[in-house]
């Protein structure tokens, strides 16, 4: 071979090696590239705020779990900071602001929020009143209104002891005479309404007062009375109380009964009221007075005013003799 040949040969290598090595750094390059391509990749911010809408009396809760982090910087928009991973802030006024979070100084995201003034709790109580009529006929409706706030109103009118009409409207009918509390309650008040009604019998004759015309009517009340009074002290109740029913009540067992007692007022029948004596403890029977049906002798109403205490019995051995029962 000649030395031509020798050095052709030789300067080929040398080129070989220098593009073997161009290709080298080319590759380390690209490598050392998609390295640190893949590490930014893995360092995306991971942060949030737990809601992005509040108000004034909430505070704005906020937290980052971004991988490695070990410097925070949280910046709300009105000129506050912190630097913990996790906290919360409070507003003091309504607006629009940019939460804006820097993580190791180099990883950022920005959180718009909105911060609302409080709204202010209505007020739970309202007053109540009453519009209507105060006075009616037994057997006719009376229409009363209620005025307040709320959605469930219940009207008591005095006569069944329960709730008798639920809504803002109630329409009643009444079916004995009498002097009625009508009690109406909503959902909205803590104290109740009331109205007072006047209910009357244009087909009753009332007797107003028994004891003050002559001996037979002074007869009456203390016969009735004695006859209460004993079956409050536990003698016969049979043959006290169907002598009453007998003799005064033409056999009804649903003569209404008003009864006073210590100041407070409720409504019965006969023989409710009767039974209620025999369970009542020490009851005193102070006067019975009757309403009368026109052109009869039947009573259709029966008033008594009674106390709480010992009881004294009146005519005890006249009410005590038995009578027939039915």
């Amino acid at each position: 071979m000649s030395e031509t040949n020798t050095k052709q040969i030789s300067s080929n290598s040398q080129g070989y090696v220098i593009l073997y090595i161009l290709l080298a750094v080319l590759l380390l390059t690209g490598l050392i590239f998609l390295f640190k391509s893949s590490l930014f990749e893995k360092r995306a911010i991971d942060a949030r705020i737990l809601k992005d809408e509040i108000y004034l009396n909430e505070n704005l809760v906020f937290t980052d779990n971004t991988p490695k982090a070990s410097k925070w910087l949280w910046e709300f928009g009105n000129g506050a900071k912190a630097t913990t991973k996790t906290g919360a802030y409070h507003y003091t006024k309504p607006d629009t602001y940019i939460v804006r979070l820097t993580v190791d100084g180099e990883l950022r995201q920005e959180f718009p929020i909105t911060v609302r003034d409080t709204v202010k709790a209505a007020a739970v109580d309202s007053v109540l009143t009453i519009s209507g009529p105060t006075a009616g006929l037994v057997n006719e409706e009376i229409r009363l209104e209620g005025d307040g706030e709320g959605k469930d109103f219940e009207w008591s009118f005095g006569e069944t002891g329960r709730v008798d009409v639920k809504g803002k409207t109630a329409l009643y009918t009444y079916r004995a005479p009498g002097k009625y509390v009508v009690r109406l309650r909503s959902d909205k008040s803590r104290k109740p309404a009331y109205l007072t009604v006047l209910i009357t019998d244009p087909n009753a004759e009332i007797v107003e007062d028994l004891v003050a015309p002559g001996d037979g009517e002074r007869k009456t009340i203390d016969d009735i009375r004695a006859r209460l009074q004993a079956i409050a002290n536990g003698a016969d109740f049979n043959s006290n109380y169907y002598y009453l029913i007998r003799k005064y009540m033409c056999n009804n067992e649903k003569v209404t009964v008003n009864v006073e007692m210590n100041g407070k007022k409720k409504q019965t029948d006969i023989y409710s009221y009767c039974m209620g004596l025999t369970f009542g403890g020490e009851i005193a029977v102070d006067e019975a007075q009757l309403t009368i049906k026109p052109n009869s002798s039947c009573a259709s109403l029966l008033n008594i005013k009674q106390h709480s205490g010992a009881a004294q019995p009146a005519a005890a051995t006249s009410a005590e003799t038995p009578a027939k029962t039915r």
